[in-house]
């Protein structure tokens, strides 16, 4: 079966996805585990509504899936792959946050030379 969008627009919907700090930070805190709605609340403290409408944006894309556990709404990633990509997202930042600081350090350096 093929999809109804080219891959690459499949893709760059999945970033756009996760092009919101929001979303971000409740994919991070799920990556130990899954959290009920309230704790998620607590840690990223934002108003429910807004936590809800970025769970609602994550569940549609199918990156992360909730349950009911009693009174509690438990949100988990659907796949650790989730968890993986936001770890090679760390990696691509520190090697270009190091690169902007070998170029600050050389920057420095020919300051100081003049």
């Amino acid at each position: 079966m093929k999809p109804s969008v080219p891959l690459y627009q499949a893709k760059a919907e999945l970033f756009r996805t996760l092009g919101h700090p929001v979303r971000i930070r409740v994919l991070e805190l799920l990556q130990d585990g899954p959290r009920p709605v309230r704790e998620l609340l607590t840690e990223i403290e934002v108003e429910s509504s807004s936590l809800s409408q970025q769970l609602a944006v994550l569940r549609r894309a199918g990156l992360v899936t909730s349950s009911r556990d009693g009174g509690a709404v438990l949100y988990t990633l659907a796949t650790p792959d989730v968890a993986q990509l936001l770890l090679y997202g760390r990696r691509i930042l520190a090697s270009m946050w190091t690169g902007q600081e070998g170029l600050l350090a050389e920057l420095r350096e020919s300051a100081q030379e003049v």
